[in-house]
This record gives C-alpha cells, structure tokens and sequence, in this order.
C-alpha cells in the first residue's frame, strides 16, 4: 500500500477536526474523499502533506512513517499537494509558478524537459506561460497548480476541491486531466464536493462526516448506496 492513513485525530485548539481518520491508497488510481463543508476533508490532506501535525495515530508512506516530518520532506519524498482555492503566486508568470514547484530538485535538464511536458499536457499555460498567474482564468490558475504540483515530480498526488467555482466546460478539462495523471502512473487522492464527479472518477471512495469515516467502499458501490445517494447525490 502507498499510502496508509492509521486512526488520526487533529486538533484545532481544542475543536476535533478529524476523529480517528483510517484511510489507505494503493499504487494506482483516484481515491476520493467525499463530505460535507467541515466534515475533515481538507484536514485530511492536509494532515498528509504536513502542513498540520496530528494529534494522534500514524501516517506511512512507501512503508515509512511520516506524521513526525516538515512539509517539505513530505515533498522531497514524493507527496504533492494541490490546496483548496489552487493558490497560484499572483504576480509571478506562469512559468515562474511552474518552476517553484521544482524548487527542491537539482536535476536542471530534467526540469526544463518536465516544463515542456507541463506545457504539452497544459497548451494553454504555453500560450501564456509569460503571463501574470492573476490574470488567468479561475481553469487556468487550477492548471498552473496542478502543473506547479507535477513540477515536483510526485509518486503522489492530492487534488483538494480542483473543480470548485469553475465553469461545466472546464469541470470536464479538469476531470480529463486528472484522469490523464492517472494513466502517466500518479495515483491521486481526490477531495471534491461534486460528489458525482469524484464517484465516477474514483475507483475507491471514503465518505467523512464531522470528522470520521462513515461509508468506505469501492466508488461504484457507493453510487448505490441509499445514504450516499440522499446526503450526496441528491437521489
């Protein structure tokens, strides 16, 4: 198993965020993370990535425990993290924002071969890869954070919220692209609101409620399953 979630609890001052959170991700594919606003999903990333310290249990990756460590060594092991609300350096171009993404890497010809992939998988970031990052479209920003992501060369990819606020046309561009990932050999550990988009996605699903684990399974089970289709997908 990749990645391995074991019974973490976070704290937020004293308010429970995450409750005990179980949750594992094999070498391939899309597992998603699906809840309500302040149900945990968030925070469960970015327990993962390190950028908040849990108050309890264990997080291994390629079989090494992780909890205890900075976020950039989480980076430097394979972790990337896309942020809810993508968080693209405004006034920098959209290469520049690529390149940042590579800032612990010294491998100098891979990189420039790795910008110019960024650029293929991404024609529109090339058409505008000298362009200030904040007069991009709310589609375009999420490429250049999924791009900055990728720059890091990750073993591990978490998307958080990656359709949120953006138009259907460029929901399915997103959804393509993450599939796309998926077939390059990144696995990725999506959180989205859109429960039916993360469900057709995903070939594994976890619902959280107020910080737990609710509903496990494989996606298409879930699709069916009477709760999931009330509280999420509007059935």
């Amino acid at each position: 198993m990749l990645l391995d979630v074991r019974d973490v609890h976070v704290h937020y001052h004293k308010v429970a965020a995450l409750k005990g959170v179980s949750l594992q991700v094999p070498s391939g594919g899309i597992v998603t993370i699906i809840g309500a606003n302040g149900a945990g999903k968030s925070t469960t990333l970015r327990s993962i990535s390190g950028l908040v310290r849990p108050s309890s249990g264990e997080i291994h990756f390629e079989g090494e425990r992780i909890d205890h460590l900075p976020a950039e060594q989480i980076v430097a092991r394979g972790i990337a993290h896309v942020p809810e609300g993508r968080r693209v350096f405004p006034d920098l171009s959209v290469e520049e924002n690529l390149r940042i993404g590579a800032f612990l890497r010294s491998d100098k010809a891979q990189i420039e071969r790795d910008i110019e992939r960024i650029f293929q998988r991404f024609p529109r970031l090339k058409e505008r890869r000298t362009q200030w990052a904040r007069t991009l479209s709310g589609g375009e920003q999420q490429m250049v954070a999924i791009g900055r992501a990728l720059m890091s060369g990750p073993k591990l990819l978490l998307l958080d919220e990656p359709s949120m606020g953006l138009s259907p046309v460029m929901v399915q561009e997103i959804s393509r692209i993450v599939a796309d990932i998926v077939e390059t050999g990144v696995p990725v550990v999506l959180v989205e609101q859109n429960a039916g988009l993360a469900l057709r996605l995903a070939s594994y699903a976890y619902v959280l409620e107020i910080g737990s684990v609710a509903v496990e399974g494989p996606a298409a089970e879930l699709k069916t399953n009477d709760h999931v289709r009330r509280a999420y997908l509007g059935a």
